[in-house]
């Protein structure tokens, strides 16, 4: 009798932990998508002339903005843009 429940247990184990590993496929897959738009928008900001006087976490922010789909404006607002009338 014991054997037989432990044998359940563990069957109701595996069976949990192959549900929580079938969830957890989209979370990483989002996760790669998100990640290599971090990398190639960085590269983007860093290949920009106007930004070159950023700092790098100021670049980072703005990258992180960017794959969230918080910046809407085509053209970045830079101080030289700003100053024009």
């Amino acid at each position: 009798m014991g054997d037989s429940l432990q044998k359940a247990f563990l069957g109701i184990i595996a069976l949990g932990l192959s549900c929580i590993a079938i969830e957890l496929v989209p979370v990483a897959r989002h996760a790669a998508y998100w990640n290599r738009c971090l990398d190639s928008t960085l590269g983007w900001i860093n290949e920009a002339s106007d930004l070159h006087g950023w700092g790098d976490k100021a670049k980072q922010a703005l990258a992180v903005g960017v794959c969230n789909g918080a910046v809407y404006e085509p053209k970045l607002k830079t101080d030289k843009t700003r100053s024009k009338p």
